[in-house]
């Protein structure tokens, strides 16, 4: 096994016969834990191989933008060149690590909620956080200390829904618990516009669980195909696994096989199917409640990986989020390292104007807040829920060099309404099946529960979200209304109590 280069990483902090013994003692710490495994040789996963390499579809991407911005040399394209070509370094990292099916998978995953300090082998930082190297994913193993997944389809049942688990899986394969991050997501088919520029910005593995009653089946399968065959890349295929889900009173006519369906390529000159007008589709026709938990947890039991990013699918994060963040947990430094105390990862989100992309770094976004075309997000709708601790203070703060905890926040006081979207792990609670989008709150019963046992909210210094481009303002919608006033009902005289008989009260929790 090839040892990453620790002596550039250190520098002169230590002198050299101690540097050695570091990278011996690591080298051999890492092949005893790589071969007491249960894993087959035969399943490994081997890169997609093109014109005899080994070049996985994120990197074919990559370098057609390359050759696209290097056509004209102008100062914007050179910059941009420069980040692509570091963005290109750390996707490869994870197309050339060993991803093996393990037969052990487990339900209930470690939390970090403690990392013993013996256990960072990283005592520097990496030489370049938007890489993850070896010693990173070898730190990162030893400190989460989690169970690879099953990677294959099967049909569940959760409640009264049906389950097509694993439905399309990505081209990646199995994955390795700790090398990554899996961003969790949900939709309809109708929404499906989203998917290119959230797997253009993460990078990384997507877990993405579309409801599909009735007639909706045979688009949603048409605009998987459409995604995967024709939207310009192989971001789709590499990275988005689709489940598929639907309520057992609205069972499709036909479900097509998965397997056979995608031998046949999409007729890549027909329109998206997913470009429709909303009251098109059957669950709008049969008037259906949009089942939004259900949604993300579905997405979210399936991820492979221990880290996880539920987000709905209009959001998209800041890129080089993944290594960025894993990194940080890899040089586990205060407070990750000195505090006990379960605990999640909060974005900062916003909302810019349509006319403008979403920004790439912390940098680029302070320049929008500041010219007015971005604006933290739901301002105009409900800015108690997503009005994060210092949050006036984290936009002012410059972007800092390294991925890094900014503020150890709390939901209580003026933050009891506020529904964070973080970067958690399955040992997280779950949302409420019970609850619809339309009754709205379908959040807050996770966020109780966090609040009651006493999580801390660790707010990243440069990682934002933002919303797909066009900002929202507050419209009376009174069929919703009709909705919520049930909805919120039913949250306040039944699932209140249950919530407190099982996780008990603490001041200042609410619903």
């Amino acid at each position: 096994m090839q040892v990453p280069n620790f002596i550039l990483i250190l520098g002169n902090r230590r002198n050299l016969i101690f540097r050695v013994s570091i990278v011996v003692i690591v080298g051999l710490f890492y092949v005893a834990l790589h071969y007491s495994g249960n894993s087959a040789p035969e399943a490994e996963w081997v890169p997609i191989t093109v014109d005899g390499s080994e070049r996985t579809a994120e990197t074919r991407y990559l370098k057609d933008k390359e050759r696209e911005m290097t056509a004209n040399f102008t100062d914007a394209n050179m910059r941009k060149l420069t980040e692509f070509t570091s963005q290109k370094i750390a996707v490869t990292t994870m197309s050339t690590v060993n991803k093996t099916a393990s037969s052990t998978a487990s339900d209930v995953e470690k939390n970090v909620s403690a990392v013993p300090s013996e256990a960072n082998i990283l005592d520097e930082e990496p030489y370049d956080e938007n890489v993850l190297t070896n010693s990173t994913l070898m730190a990162l193993k030893a400190i989460l200390g989690c169970k690879d997944k099953d990677f294959f389809p099967e049909t569940l049942q959760r409640g009264e829904y049906w389950v097509l688990k694993n439905y399309v899986r990505a081209n990646h394969g199995p994955v390795q618990c700790y090398e990554t991050i899996t961003a969790t997501t949900h939709c309809g088919f109708e929404f499906l516009d989203n998917l290119v520029p959230l797997v253009e910005r993460w990078m990384a593995p997507i877990s993405l669980a579309i409801h599909a009653p009735g007639t909706d089946m045979l688009p949603s399968v048409n605009s998987i195909r459409y995604l995967r065959d024709c939207s310009g890349h192989d971001l789709v295929q590499q990275f988005v696994t689709f489940h598929i889900f639907f309520s057992n009173k609205h069972i499709p006519e036909n479900i097509p096989n998965a397997d056979e369906l995608l031998k046949t390529p999409y007729d890549c000159a027909l329109p998206a199917p997913y470009a429709v007008n909303s009251s098109s589709t059957y669950k709008e026709k049969m008037n259906l409640l949009y089942p939004v938990n259900v949604g993300r947890n579905i997405a979210r039991a399936a991820a492979l990986t221990h880290f996880l990013l539920p987000l709905d699918i209009e959001l998209y994060p800041s890129p080089f989020l993944v290594p960025q963040f894993l990194n940080m947990i890899a040089r586990n430094e205060p407070p990750l390292s000195t505090s006990n105390k379960p605990r999640v990862f909060p974005l900062s989100l916003f909302e810019i104007d349509k006319q403008y992309s979403p920004p790439q770094t912390k940098l680029e976004l302070q320049g929008m807040l500041k010219n007015k075309t971005a604006i933290p997000f739901h301002k105009y709708v409900c800015p108690t829920c997503h009005n994060i601790p210092r949050g006036n203070e984290w936009m002012a703060k410059p972007e800092t060099p390294l991925m890094e905890v900014f503020y150890v926040g709390k939901r209580e006081k003026k933050y009891s309404h506020w529904e964070p979207i973080f970067i958690g792990t399955h040992a997280d609670a779950y949302y409420d099946d019970r609850l619809s989008w339309e009754g709205k709150k379908d959040k807050m019963t996770q966020a109780y529960i966090f609040c009651a046992k006493d999580y801390e909210f660790m707010i990243l210094s440069n990682a934002f979200l933002v919303h797909k481009p066009g900002i929202k303002y507050y419209k009376a919608n009174p069929k919703r209304d009709k909705y919520a006033a049930k909805q919120g009902s039913f949250v306040n005289n039944v699932i209140k109590k249950e919530l407190k008989k099982i996780f008990g009260s603490k001041p200042g929790c609410v619903l």
